[in-house]
């Protein structure tokens, strides 16, 4: 039976983010996609100025309740930027729209290198452990994964890294004690020119790795989890989804290469003949 997807998170109207990449990428996969805006925003936050901003929250639990009435149900959830009032209608939703059965794939958008992304306040990590509380899989970077925690960022750089793997592996054993099944820390690096994700699974802990390349593109995030999230919901395995995922990041990082005019995000669509081809081996 086909499987229906909710995916929750802002849309940010021109910039290669969010809703306007999960939606046709996990429709790449052949699955019916469904969603549920959190906010609209003129232009993703990074490098644009004067952007509009209409919060929806309000819309959500009408949105649910119609839902409810017309006895619509979803087979896996994948949340992205979401705001901290928003946390537990989505925790409502995914009660009352799903089931005991259902996937839930949280990306917990908050912060990269270090810092928290402007607009979130301290208080937001703890209220977004409680939505990685009952989530099937969740996909922190090293930023997220420390703030959830409460404990001092270590990062890296493109030429070493300030941790080794017994600090990764500890990290993700104790991102399981927020709740969650599974983790995927993304951007990790043991050695210079390799960057990606650990996975554990409460059992094993694997690793992929890509050559790094030598730039920095926004949305790469949401690319990665929206192509995760198509992997899993087709039956892949954790380290399978990983590896899909992040070689998706990499064929689209390599399209925008070069493109001094295309610094707002990267050129996914370009790459999206590629990812279709893997699907289909």
């Amino acid at each position: 039976m086909d499987k229906r997807i909710l995916t929750i998170q802002d849309i940010s109207c021109v910039g290669q983010c969010s809703l306007t990449v999960a939606l046709p990428i996990i429709s790449a996969f052949g699955i019916e996609t469904a969603v549920l805006p959190s906010s609209v925003l003129s232009t993703h936050t990074a490098g644009f100025s004067g952007y509009t901003f209409r919060d929806l929250t309000d819309d959500m639990p009408l949105i649910l309740n119609h839902w409810k009435k017309e006895g619509l149900k979803f087979d896996a959830f994948y949340t992205g930027y979401v705001s901290k009032s928003q946390i537990p209608i989505i925790l409502d939703i995914m009660n009352q729209v799903g089931s005991e059965d259902s996937i839930r794939i949280v990306d917990p958008v908050m912060g990269d290198n270090g810092k928290l992304y402007p607009g979130f306040d301290e208080d937001f990590p703890s209220e977004m452990a409680k939505l990685c509380k009952g989530a099937t899989i969740i996909l922190p970077n090293l930023t997220e994964a420390s703030y959830m925690l409460g404990i001092p960022y270590v990062g890296d750089n493109k030429d070493s890294s300030d941790y080794d793997k017994p600090y990764i592996e500890t990290l993700l054993k104790k991102l399981l004690t927020l709740g969650c099944k599974k983790v995927v820390l993304t951007g990790v690096s043991f050695e210079k020119g390799k960057l990606g994700c650990a996975c554990y699974d409460g059992k094993d802990i694997e690793y992929y790795f890509n050559d790094r390349l030598d730039a920095q593109m926004h949305g790469t995030g949401d690319v990665f989890a929206s192509s995760f999230t198509g992997s899993i919901c087709k039956g892949y395995s954790l380290l399978q989804a990983t590896k899909l995922a992040s070689d998706f990041v990499v064929e689209s990082m390599k399209k925008t290469l070069g493109d001094k005019n295309h610094w707002y995000g990267v050129k996914f669509e370009k790459a999206l003949p590629w990812l279709i081809g893997q699907i289909e081996k």
